[in-house]
């Protein structure tokens, strides 16, 4: 790219605006770029200069761009089928075909050799769409009906709708705005949840009868606090249904025979701050996943016979897996004879295996430095063969089945790298860094061993938010980056859960800044330790991991080469003062709520959008999309206008809006290749590769 572009450098109208709380006066000169109607042709035009101008600069890379889009779509195999799982009479199957963007499913009565049945094509149901998404796939416990919701504006809106799987009949009636959908036992009932039309916040629970208009449903339940989301779903035995009501700290859950659908929900347990659990039912036993007893939660079960005698407090538990301080307990899955336990110790998963009569207790190992494995489709409950997935930065998504009680292991399927991938000719390392605090940090690191040489680009990724572990897997994609010389590492900052619920509350609330902290030391110590060139680091993270971006370069922004922010959460005040954007209400615990003063102060300090001061920033690429839901396109936008009024740099800034897509991005099997094409061309001849103009 050059700096030398004869189109005019977009420049976004001042227009003065004040916040005043607290007795403190903020200014926003680019608070007119806000518009929830996303019709404004002065914003719009803004936004489509912006992108005008980012295809310039980068008209130069067009070539490299189409050679990273070919090469990533080259790797990926033609017709891509998942593994065939069994439940009640069907095999079940979903695939790509050839030259499709969208999956099929479809199933085989009884054997994988009966006749096949595409019950639904996602194909079909694109066509002529610009965005296509399927929320979800419910069957109703007869096997013969079929619940589905789809979202084709890109703002995670989705409609409902019912199919008849015998006569291939979509039913009339549909249902907007729903996220959870879950069947009673009678096959005509439906519990769904309803998104707020505004803030978008799961809020109500309704009961459906199908066939009825909508405008009959029976409303259920409706949660009255903003900050806590609905959530509905199904015990593993399928005798009850759960209303689960979740804030980032505090859990209740409300339950209901299945058979009884025109019941009562009752409360399992009332919620009490920072008390958070979830339920299942299996074996004649409630299964209580909670931290009552610890932070990295535990493991309990309740009789049935308690539960029908109202006897559920943490008195009358019954603990299957202790909590403990070093190894978090993130979820678990429910056998025949065995229990299955997913945990993570020292950053990393682990799968164990205890068998409930003998407490008999396995845990699987693996040879990779860094990996992640978890529980892969087990639909069958009452069974021995137990499916897992296993991945890492060398070895493709891998499906296993576990013979529970003899532990023989079959290999059931490995994703194919199309071309000539070959495991062997990478090395993936785990190093600790030291924080400025005392903190070890752990970084996965991959790279190509024939380009290994201590000189390479050096591209770190990190998110750091909402106790989301980065987990380690396998990405075809990046393999244009390996291939090309560039050492990937992931640092597991503060804020993720890999080293426990500690380790997110270290990074969260009045700790938020440990987590850029961490990312800057990571940074300078990878250098220190020749894993990349001092002039040749870049940085990437996305949505709160695009904020983390935005705290580092206000920070530090001498360390990096270039850095893409995609959908950043970066107006962080301003969101977090408005409760009719969505998720704001629900992340007050995540965040801070700046009606407090404190946390107004602390907030503003690493804010990005109020931080950004006259000084020289790295190259930039930003990305959003115009119908996000999650992180809205204004807080790029704005964010981008007034680093390219105080910047005192001549490096590349650019900001690309999808003006068609969301939170995710495009819609295809294929189409976001075409993002992560653009961003890896950014980086490729940033890094002054060979050949990369």
């Amino acid at each position: 790219m050059s700096n030398n572009v004869n189109t005019m450098i977009p420049k976004a109208a001042i227009k003065p605006y004040v916040h005043e709380i607290h007795g403190h006066q903020r200014n926003d000169d680019y608070f007119w770029l806000r518009d929830d109607e996303r019709k404004d042709p002065e914003v719009l035009a803004y936004l489509n200069e912006e992108n005008y101008y980012t295809d310039q600069v980068m008209s130069p890379l067009s070539a490299l761009q189409k050679d990273l889009y070919d090469e990533m779509v080259a790797r990926q195999e033609p017709e891509l089928e998942s593994v065939p799982y069994f439940k009640k009479e069907y095999w079940y199957i979903s695939r790509f075909n050839e030259g499709q963007d969208y999956s099929v499913y479809s199933r085989h009565k009884e054997t994988m050799e009966g006749e096949e049945q595409i019950f639904f094509d996602c194909n079909e149901r694109a066509a002529g769409l610009a965005y296509y998404q399927l929320g979800g796939l419910s069957l109703s416990p007869n096997s013969r009906l079929l619940a589905f919701t789809e979202d084709t504006v890109s703002r995670r809106q989705y409609t409902l709708r019912f199919k008849d799987l015998q006569t291939n009949e979509v039913f009339i009636e549909s249902i907007n705005d729903v996220t959870d959908v879950v069947w009673a036992n009678d096959n005509k009932t439906v519990f769904y949840v309803k998104q707020h039309a505004q803030t978008l916040l799961s809020y109500q629970v309704y009961r459906h009868i199908l066939g009825d208009s909508p405008n009959n449903d029976v409303l259920i339940y409706e949660e009255q606090d903003d900050t806590f989301s609905v959530n509905l779903y199904k015990t593993r035995s399928e005798d009850y249904l759960v209303i689960c009501l979740d804030s980032t700290t505090t859990s209740e859950c409300l339950v209901l025979d299945a058979n009884q659908p025109l019941g009562k929900f009752d409360c399992f347990l009332a919620r009490q701050r920072d008390h958070e659990y979830s339920l299942d039912y299996f074996q004649g036993k409630f299964f209580i996943y909670s931290n009552h007893s610890g932070k990295n939660f535990a493991l309990h079960t309740l009789s049935i016979d308690n539960y029908l005698a109202g006897n559920n407090q943490p008195q009358y538990w019954d603990t299957v897996v202790p909590a403990r301080e070093s190894v978090l307990l993130e979820g678990y899955e429910l056998m025949q004879d065995w229990l299955i336990v997913e945990e993570r110790e020292l950053g990393l998963p682990v799968l164990r295996q205890i068998n409930f009569q003998t407490g008999e207790s396995k845990t699987l190992s693996f040879n990779d430095p860094v990996y992640t494995v978890f529980s892969h489709n087990n639909p069958q409950p009452n069974s021995s063969k137990f499916r897992y997935q296993y991945t890492s930065f060398t070895t493709p998504a891998t499906v296993y089945e576990l013979d529970l009680d003899t532990g023989e292991t079959t290999l059931l399927k490995q994703s194919q790298v199309m071309g000539d991938f070959k495991a062997e000719d990478y090395q993936s390392e785990r190093v600790w860094v030291t924080a400025r605090d005392g903190v070890e940090v752990p970084v996965s690191l991959v790279y190509k061993c024939s380009l290994f040489d201590h000189r390479n680009p050096l591209l770190i990724y990190a998110y750091g938010s909402y106790g989301h572990s980065l987990d380690i897997g396998f990405s075809s994609s990046n393999l244009s980056l390996l291939d090309r010389g560039f050492v990937y590492a992931v640092a597991h900052v503060r804020g993720g859960e890999e080293l426990g619920r500690e380790w997110y509350e270290q990074g969260k609330l009045l700790n938020k800044k440990n987590s850029f902290n961490d990312f800057i030391d990571v940074s300078k110590a990878l250098v220190e330790q020749h894993y990349g060139a001092k002039d040749k680091v870049f940085a990437m993270g996305g949505s709160a991991g695009g904020l983390l971006m935005g705290g580092v370069i206000n920070q530090a922004p001498e360390l990096y080469r270039g850095v893409v922010a995609a959908v950043p959460f970066v107006d962080v005040v301003s969101t977090m003062l408005d409760d009719s954007i969505p998720l704001t209400t629900g992340e007050y615990d995540e965040w801070g709520n700046p009606n407090d003063p404190e946390y107004y102060d602390y907030i503003l300090s690493y804010s990005p959008y109020d931080q950004v001061t006259a000084k020289a920033y790295p190259n930039m690429l930003v990305t959003t999309g115009l119908h996000d839901s999650q992180v809205q396109y204004w807080e790029p936008a704005k964010w981008v206008a007034k680093l390219r009024a105080l910047k005192t740099d001549n490096n590349q800034l650019l900001l690309y809006t999808d003006m068609e897509a969301g939170h995710g991005g495009k819609s295809g099997r294929f189409q976001h290749f075409k993002d992560t094409a653009r961003e890896f061309a950014f980086l490729i001849d940033l890094a002054e590769l060979e050949g990369s103009l």
